[in-house]
């Protein structure tokens, strides 16, 4: 199988042939149909987070494919079924976050991409249990970013415990923002789409953003108060100004949603104004497999668009320089050919 493999953070990934990996007990074997770049597999690849993935490993945590083999052991799922492969690919199941519904901030996590091989090959092995169904009649291309731009930004609208007509900004539009727009909508926000790019400003108002600001021409907290101002503001774009944009935007009992990770990531907030205007800092990380499915559920239902552009995985570095430059509008997707697994 062809499989683009992180070998050193400061060289390009290199795409090379690998064995088809077998499902341990408790896995599925899954055949890729897609996989979306994340720039949170950016982030991988270069190491630029404190805790570093394993050299070598696969990236992508947005994988979505069909079960070619069951390992020893998995009941639940099927030969033939279709499921995606997300960030959280293991939790414990036992902890307090575990039983408590948030596996997500289980301690002893496997990342898909990360620490665990991710999707950008034609073939691998995920837990059972965490390999998420994806119901009948939703194209994987599109699947693959509702993986984790989806169930991202709709577990941060979830956390932020929107009340309609509030109104809802969302700085950065892009793979994860064009996403976060709807699901505000979906929740009765009025929404205001923040980014530097015209483009991206005109797909966020097509998806219904009530206001746009361009943050290159205008001061974004200065032509937010004049709309009024924030109730909540997402952060998901890693320009390190942006946070405090957004916290500055806030109005009193407003709420800034943490979703972004800049390489060298750090907030200062004064505490006057955060005690003073009850202002609530929240960190959202992904979402559970409880969010995902009602993500796909909604995508299934027709309630939300997914804007993608594909690529072969023998394009890997220039995509990422294509994200990088900030030139990709949505999601960029990889898609394989690959055909099925014929040997036993």
């Amino acid at each position: 199988m062809r499989a683009a493999v992180v070998t050193a953070f400061d060289e390009p990934v290199v795409v090379e042939d690998r064995a088809v990996p077998r499902p341990g007990p408790g896995q599925v074997l899954v055949r890729l149909e897609a996989c979306g770049l994340c720039h949170t597999d950016i982030h991988a690849m270069r190491g630029d987070w404190p805790v570093r993935p394993s050299l070598p490993f696969v990236p992508g945590h947005e994988g979505v494919g069909i079960i070619e083999r069951l390992g020893d052991g998995v009941e639940t799922r099927w030969v033939g079924q279709r499921v995606a492969m997300p960030w959280l690919g293991h939790a414990c199941g036992e902890c307090r976050y575990c039983v408590s519904g948030r596996e997500n901030l289980c301690e002893k996590q496997d990342d898909t991409g990360y620490s665990i091989d991710g999707g950008y090959a034609e073939y691998a092995v995920a837990d059972a249990r965490f390999a998420t169904p994806v119901p009948e009649g939703i194209d994987p291309v599109e699947a693959a970013p509702l993986t984790c731009a989806g169930v991202t930004t709709y577990a941060a609208i979830k956390n932020a415990h929107v009340v309609p007509g509030e109104t809802v900004v969302v700085f950065g539009i892009g793979g994860l923002g064009h996403l976060a727009v709807q699901y505000a909508r979906l929740v009765g926000a009025k929404v205001v789409a923040v980014d530097v790019a015209d483009e991206k400003l005109a797909l966020a108002a097509e998806l219904g953003a009530d206001h746009v600001v361009n943050a290159a021409l205008t001061d974004p907290v200065a032509a937010l108060a004049e709309l009024g101002g924030a109730d909540v503001a997402v952060v998901l774009a890693v320009a390190p100004a942006v946070s405090r944009q957004a916290f500055d935007s806030l109005n009193r009992g407003g709420r800034l949603v943490l979703v972004s990770l800049p390489a060298a990531g750090e907030l200062t907030v004064p505490v006057f104004d955060t005690v003073l205007k009850g202002i609530s800092v929240i960190g959202s990380i992904v979402g559970t497999r409880q969010d995902l499915a009602e993500v796909f559920d909604l995508h299934a239902a027709g309630r939300t668009r997914v804007f993608t552009q594909t690529r072969a995985l023998d394009e890997v570095n220039e995509a990422v320089d294509e994200v990088l430059a900030g030139s990709v509008p949505a999601r960029l997707v990889f898609t394989y050919p690959s055909p099925p697994v014929t040997a036993p």
